[in-house]
Order: structure tokens, then sequence, then C-alpha cells
């Protein structure tokens, strides 16, 4: 992605799962729906600018989109990438 992104288009929207939920309370870990182009460092800058956090790790998963058969032919459902972000002990992030 170009450098001159802005955070707000890199993370898409926060991801908020019963595994999720547990890593947040536990283990200081947050998911995010982020552009399938993103890098992990732009990932970790934008977070770091949104947020006002240290993130000390980011892990990311791509999930390829998919053909899905309708009345009318196929539709492709788009490729997503989730970030999964780790913060600096004692850091959260208020999402509600």
């Amino acid at each position: 992605m170009p450098a001159n992104v802005a955070p707000h288009h890199i993370i898409k929207k926060p991801l908020v799962t019963e595994k999720g939920t547990f890593a947040m309370n536990e283990l200081t870990k947050y998911t995010f729906l982020v552009d399938p182009r993103a890098t992990k460092t732009e990932i970790k800058e934008a977070v770091q600018a949104i947020y006002n956090v240290s993130v000390t790790g980011v892990n990311t998963v791509t999930s390829k989109g998919k053909f899905k058969p309708t009345r009318f032919g196929l539709r492709v459902e788009p490729t997503t990438k989730k970030a999964i972000v780790t913060l600096k002990k004692g850091e959260t992030i208020e999402l509600f």
C-alpha cells in the first residue's frame, strides 16, 4: 500500500468473537479486520496511531475469496485479512 494511506483505511474494524474476547481479557491480544494489501508494519503503525498504545507484535491471517453459487451463476466473496495485535503488558484498548 502507498505510504500516505490514512490509518482508518488500513484498520477496517475490530473483530469480536468468543475466542477473540478471551484473548483480549487474558493475553492483551486484539483482532482486527484489515485491508488485504496492508503489511504488518503498516498495521502496527495504524493501531498505534488510532488507539495510542504500544504494539509488541502483529500476526496476520489471509482468507482467500471463494466462489459461491447463486440463482444467477457464481459470485465471488472478497479476500479478507485478519490481524492479531499484541499490546504491551498493562495496556488495553476500549472497544465498546
